[in-house]
């Protein structure tokens, strides 16, 4: 068969030179031993946690060695595509201050090794597909889907490996006279790879994570181009890490599986292979047993869910590093205050295994993290995740931004001394202030039965002074508690706590519940100072009103 003449039938017109794309995108101009790395999901809408653990490595492996990171779009399964994904790509990766040098709508960069949409550079992959064909190492498939699926059915019946490939091949084998008959009906067709590999051979493979391991070489017949001219994932992949220069590609260890046939392909362009590394899968304990975490299942797979319930964004980062390597989480003890990028973190110390995703350590990581800002930064905080996310009525706590800070004094505790640690995120914050905005949300029962309830809140009315400083105030507050058979001294009940009713701390929960809904707040002599005297009295006739 006249190799040549069939790629010009297949893919018929004028290519440029397959030198012309060499020239076009030339090596890097690099510092030795810089990386280039990349990012490329699907504009699928969905960018989720293994996005975020992939891009977190690829980004410090590439600057920590002075090299380029870069964001590749692999659009090249319309069926998949959603409007507005790639924005989403981007502001979910920006929140968590990942920062790519060039690529797809970052702007600023130089990219000169655009386009970085695979759809944009489909000239590209036909020229490469036409020279492959003319080479005799592709050829056309006029297989149906139907066809297709029932080939799988009949190797899954026999048990065997199912695919396109040695005997199972149909189209493999065809003769020139029997490609021009079905080109001439106008059969549609798909350009496939014709493999060269033999699965009896093994491949000694050096991954820059999991180190050295073994796979069987390739030979599935794979899609290299689709019946409209664009190509499958394999085949622009491995083109685009060629000509955009990449070093290295850490990408999730599903892809091991498709190792053989990126192997081969690379062999079959005459391009050398950039190292792989393939990191560790998350996991999540569920029950007795660990799996993957799942996008149907688990909500906080996707990166929305951070965004949503407003985590702080240096908490997760902190969080992934301590999964992403084996020595981060001893660094940062020593190094809690330095910049996350000064960590020399190395794809060597990356884990082997499935890495364990916790969210209630995740929270541990935020409430410590939180508790470092000082008011005036919480209160940006809250104010950007308010500002997307929030409710009107949360909206409308910011515009009162001295007294919110009042509340994220009181709430935080001082800087400089030991914080309290009650906020994980920018929601559970909102929600665990809002007593300070609005009454009668009540969350907590009382304790105390009716009578003695409402005796304790019209005792304090009588007696409150808003000018009573906290030590008058709690003085007070002993009064009403001796008065109704409460102990004044914590020391005289735990002494004889069947002698009274409860302690004074008894008491001042039923004020706490009253004035805030809750049983469990920060000060409340502070409390009720920030509220003022007329909501204060007003929440204590409301809850006397409720009894």
């Amino acid at each position: 068969m006249d190799y040549r003449k069939l790629a010009e039938k297949l893919l018929p017109g004028e290519y440029p030179p397959l030198a012309f794309y060499e020239e076009k995108y030339p090596p890097r101009d690099l510092p030795k031993g810089a990386q280039v790395t990349r990012l490329a999901p699907s504009p699928t809408g969905f960018i989720h946690l293994g996005n975020l653990f992939v891009a977190i490595a690829n980004e410090r492996v590439a600057h920590l060695s002075g090299g380029i990171m870069y964001l590749r779009i692999e659009d090249t399964d319309l069926k998949r595509k959603v409007d507005g994904a790639v924005e989403a790509v981007k502001n979910a990766l920006k929140y968590f201050d990942i920062r790519f040098d060039e690529g797809a709508e970052i702007e600023g960069a130089k990219n000169e090794y655009a386009p970085y949409y695979q759809r944009e550079r489909a000239e590209m992959y036909r020229a490469f597909a036409k020279d492959l064909i003319a080479r005799g190492l592709a050829y056309p498939c006029f297989c149906t889907e139907e066809s297709l699926s029932a080939l799988r059915e009949k190797q899954t019946a026999e048990k065997k490996i199912t695919g396109y490939y040695g005997e199972y091949a149909a189209c493999r084998n065809l003769t020139e006279e029997q490609i021009d008959e079905k080109l001439k009906a106008g059969l549609p067709f798909v350009i496939r790879l014709k493999s060269q590999g033999n699965p009896e051979r093994k491949i000694a493979f050096r991954d820059r994570i999991k180190g050295d391991i073994t796979v069987t070489e390739n030979d599935q017949d794979v899609v290299i181009l689709k019946s409209d001219g664009i190509p499958t994932y394999h085949f622009a992949h491995a083109i685009d890490d060629h000509f955009m220069r990449t070093t290295l590609v850490i990408r999730g260890e599903e892809w091991l599986a498709s190792l053989p046939i990126h192997l081969e392909l690379f062999q079959a362009l005459g391009f050398p292979l950039p190292a792989y590394g393939h990191n560790c899968s998350l996991m999540k304990q569920d029950g007795e047993t660990r799996r993957k975490l799942s996008k149907r299942k688990d909500p906080e797979l996707s990166l929305e869910f951070y965004r949503q319930e407003g985590y702080y964004s240096r908490a997760v980062k902190v969080y992934m590093l301590t999964l992403l390597n084996s020595n981060f989480e001893e660094w940062y003890l020593k190094n809690p205050e330095s910049p996350l990028q000064s960590f020399k973190f190395t794809v060597e110390k990356m884990g082997k295994s499935g890495a364990l995703f916790d969210l209630d350590k995740l929270n541990d990581i935020s409430k410590n993290e939180l508790a470092k800002l000082s008011a005036e930064e919480m209160l940006a905080f809250l104010k950007g995740w308010a500002e997307e996310f929030g409710t009107e009525e949360q909206k409308g706590y910011l515009k009162e931004e001295e007294y919110l800070l009042k509340v994220l004094n009181l709430c935080m505790g001082t800087a400089g001394k030991k914080r309290r640690k009650d906020f994980t995120t920018a929601k559970q914050a909102m929600e665990q202030i809002a007593y300070f905005f609005r009454k009668g949300a009540r969350q907590d029962k009382y304790r105390t039965e009716k009578q003695t309830r409402n005796a304790i809140l019209k005792a304090f009315a009588d007696s409150y002074r808003y000018s009573d400083d906290a030590q008058t105030w709690f003085g007070k507050l002993k009064e009403i508690a001796a008065s109704l058979g409460f102990a004044a001294e914590m020391k005289d009940y735990k002494q004889n706590p069947e002698g009274y009713k409860g302690s004074v701390s008894d008491v001042a929960e039923v004020l706490r519940i009253a004035v805030t809904g809750r049983a469990n707040t920060p000060d409340l002599w502070t409390i009720l100072q920030i509220l003022g005297e007329k909501e204060t009295r007003a929440r204590i006739a409301q809850a006397q009103e409720e009894s």
